[in-house]
Protein backbone atom coordinates (compact mmCIF):
# COMPACT_ATOMS: atom_id res chain seq x y z
CA UNK A 1 0.00 0.00 0.00
CA UNK A 2 1.44 3.26 -1.05
CA UNK A 3 0.89 6.09 1.60
CA UNK A 4 2.38 9.05 -0.81
CA UNK A 5 -1.35 10.10 -2.13
CA UNK A 6 -3.96 11.90 -0.87
CA UNK A 7 -7.16 10.57 -1.66
CA UNK A 8 -10.69 11.45 -1.27
CA UNK A 9 -13.66 9.09 -2.50
CA UNK A 10 -16.85 11.56 -3.30
CA UNK A 11 -19.96 8.72 -3.35
CA UNK A 12 -23.66 8.36 -2.32
CA UNK A 13 -24.83 5.35 -0.76
CA UNK A 14 -27.65 4.14 -3.46
CA UNK A 15 -25.61 5.06 -6.34
CA UNK A 16 -24.72 1.60 -7.72
CA UNK A 17 -21.54 2.44 -9.40
CA UNK A 18 -20.30 3.85 -5.96
CA UNK A 19 -21.34 0.42 -4.23
CA UNK A 20 -18.92 -1.02 -6.85
CA UNK A 21 -15.97 0.89 -5.91
CA UNK A 22 -16.82 0.85 -2.30
CA UNK A 23 -17.29 -3.21 -2.01
CA UNK A 24 -13.90 -3.20 -4.15
CA UNK A 25 -12.37 -0.89 -1.63
CA UNK A 26 -13.69 -3.21 1.57
CA UNK A 27 -12.44 -7.07 -0.15
CA UNK A 28 -8.77 -5.34 -0.21
CA UNK A 29 -8.88 -3.28 2.97
CA UNK A 30 -8.39 -0.23 1.66
CA UNK A 31 -9.81 2.71 3.33
CA UNK A 32 -9.28 6.03 2.93
CA UNK A 33 -11.81 9.47 3.78
CA UNK A 34 -14.97 9.04 1.97
CA UNK A 35 -17.61 11.79 1.06
CA UNK A 36 -21.02 11.22 1.26
CA UNK A 37 -22.48 14.01 -1.06
CA UNK A 38 -26.01 13.14 0.19
CA UNK A 39 -25.59 13.38 3.59
CA UNK A 40 -22.63 16.77 3.76
CA UNK A 41 -23.15 19.62 1.60
CA UNK A 42 -19.97 20.83 2.22
CA UNK A 43 -18.74 17.72 0.20
CA UNK A 44 -21.55 18.39 -2.57
CA UNK A 45 -20.12 21.82 -2.87
CA UNK A 46 -16.52 20.72 -2.87
CA UNK A 47 -17.15 17.76 -5.41
CA UNK A 48 -18.67 20.39 -7.76
CA UNK A 49 -16.10 23.17 -6.80
CA UNK A 50 -13.08 20.87 -7.83
CA UNK A 51 -13.86 18.73 -9.83
CA UNK A 52 -16.51 20.66 -12.26
CA UNK A 53 -19.71 18.36 -12.15
CA UNK A 54 -21.45 16.15 -9.27
CA UNK A 55 -21.05 12.93 -10.68
CA UNK A 56 -20.25 9.85 -8.33
CA UNK A 57 -17.99 7.94 -7.67
CA UNK A 58 -15.20 10.37 -8.19
CA UNK A 59 -11.82 9.44 -6.29
CA UNK A 60 -9.84 12.61 -6.05
CA UNK A 61 -5.99 12.24 -6.27
CA UNK A 62 -3.75 14.73 -4.86
CA UNK A 63 -6.76 17.18 -5.34
CA UNK A 64 -7.69 16.06 -9.20
CA UNK A 65 -10.71 14.33 -9.90
CA UNK A 66 -11.01 10.78 -11.77
CA UNK A 67 -14.24 9.70 -12.22
CA UNK A 68 -15.77 6.21 -13.90
CA UNK A 69 -16.00 3.27 -11.34
CA UNK A 70 -13.82 1.09 -13.84
CA UNK A 71 -11.06 3.38 -14.09
CA UNK A 72 -11.26 4.25 -10.43
CA UNK A 73 -10.69 0.13 -9.61
CA UNK A 74 -8.28 -0.06 -11.70
CA UNK A 75 -6.14 2.77 -10.29
CA UNK A 76 -6.46 1.26 -7.66
CA UNK A 77 -4.91 -1.98 -8.63
CA UNK A 78 -2.43 -0.46 -10.13
CA UNK A 79 -1.18 2.08 -7.48
CA UNK A 80 -2.47 1.14 -4.00
CA UNK A 81 -2.52 -2.01 -3.67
Amino acid sequence: MDNNYDLKLFYFSTCPYCKKVLNFMEENNIAFPLKNIRKDKKAARELKNKGGKKQVPCLFINGKPLYESDDIINWLKENYI
